[in-house]
């Protein structure tokens, strides 16, 4: 098969892809989205022949745009352009989970700054304010008092770009310093870890400690469901613990009864580098089985 890797740099996790692709004797079509221009009749002669686009686009802007080209000429690409819509907006992927009745934290958009600080009022503090687009938690802010939610959401305003002028505001959750990351195809999980930090941010970008960790049955259901509100596709599912759980059989609770996890952020372009090496996953290899199967019927389609 030939497969086409869409990118604007090459990472690690790119070159864990690339090596494995090789390895099992498959043609790898390297694109550099940088150096690409998409008309509306055909996509550019780069990924002619190819079997199957895997999109690797470090830039938001890139991946969306791309995607939607590269679709609209019948070139099969994953992620599908309306997952990579979807979850690379905050507030499209925390409605598309809402509406799919998957837990998520309690979220208020706003559009100006005055109602933006009346969410925040109304969540009481902490609260956090992030982007609608950024990734490695970058802009993002735990507001503590007032005097610094004016503060920041001054500094948001006077920034420019549409985007800042879109307030998300969103409850915090007491994480006892540490999430989940799931990488997961198709609702699947490949693998999981526990990013642990003092800091209350913990992207494994941020520096946090990773660790291997077991999905129980509630955290299984909950990536499937999570996968399935953005359209599928290779994802990072990201959930927190909530405290809670079920009750314990005596007719009290040991603990808040309700959901145990909650799905704060579903990542279309996922990295799996940190993951790979905190499991005894092979990553790569998974990934790519599952993209041989999505070429393979592809392939099927093709020759109907």
């Amino acid at each position: 098969m030939n497969f086409g890797i869409l990118y604007s740099r090459i990472r690690k996790d790119e070159k864990l892809l690339l090596s494995e692709l090789r390895d099992r004797g498959h043609d790898v079509t390297k694109i550099d989205v940088r150096n690409q221009q998409f008309g509306l009749s055909e996509s550019p002669a780069d990924f002619a022949g190819v079997d199957l686009v895997v999109d690797r686009c470090l830039a938001t802007s890139r991946s969306v745009y791309a995607t939607q080209f590269v679709d609209a000429d019948d070139v099969p690409i994953v992620n599908h352009p309306d997952t990579a819509e979807l979850c690379a907006d905050k507030a499209k992927t925390s409605l598309a989970l809402a509406e799919n009745d998957v837990p998520t934290p309690e979220t208020t958009v706003a559009f100006t700054t005055d109602a933006a600080m009346a969410a925040i009022e109304a969540f009481g503090y902490p609260c956090v304010l992030k982007p609608v687009v950024g990734s490695w938690g970058r802009l993002m802010a735990k507001i503590d008092s007032r005097t610094a939610a004016e503060a920041i959401l001054e500094h948001k305003e006077t920034l420019g770009h549409y985007e800042h002028k879109v307030f998300y505001v969103q409850e915090y959750v007491e994480k006892g310093g540490e999430d989940i990351r799931v990488l997961a195809t198709d609702g699947d999980p490949v693998a999981a870890m526990v990013r642990s930090s003092d800091h209350w941010i913990t992207n494994a970008a941020k520096g946090a400690e990773t660790d291997a960790f077991g999905l129980d049955d509630e955290a299984l259901d909950l990536v499937e469901r999570a996968s399935d509100a953005v359209g599928g596709g290779l994802l990072g599912v990201d959930l927190m613990g909530t405290g809670a759980g079920p009750e314990d059989g005596s007719g009290s609770n040991q603990m808040e009864s309700g959901p145990r996890y909650t799905v704060h952020e579903v990542n279309h372009t996922v990295e799996f580098k940190a993951l790979n090496e905190a499991t005894d996953v092979d990553v790569p290899a998974r990934v790519v089985d599952w993209l041989e199967t999505k070429a393979e019927q592809q392939q099927g389609v093709n020759a109907r």
